[in-house]
């Protein structure tokens, strides 16, 4: 069953690289990278459960905190063209 779930995953993680590849726009490719690091902690528990090693759970959340602010500098950077704002572009 576990076993099944692991091959799941690593199916879609093919899925998502052949879509951050081939994405027409560059949000495309952001959102696919964010389900690749989604899909890797989703592996990362999996392989927790299997080996017994609880753990690696705790990776996994670090993982987890990491691909979010990682997502998030990137959709700053993408849309404000820096990875900081002044707040003056907020201002009318």
């Amino acid at each position: 069953m576990y076993i099944t779930a692991s091959i799941a995953i690593l199916v879609t993680l093919g899925l998502v690289l052949a879509r951050a590849l081939m994405g027409p726009t560059v949000y495309d490719r952001i959102a696919a990278i964010n389900m690749f690091g989604t899909k890797i902690v989703l592996l990362i528990a999996v392989f927790s459960f299997l080996s017994g090693q609880q753990d690696l759970l705790d990776i996994a959340l670090v993982y987890a905190l990491i691909n979010f602010i990682g997502v998030v500098a990137v959709l700053r950077l993408v849309a404000y063209g820096d990875f900081h704002s002044s707040g003056e572009e907020n201002k009318k």
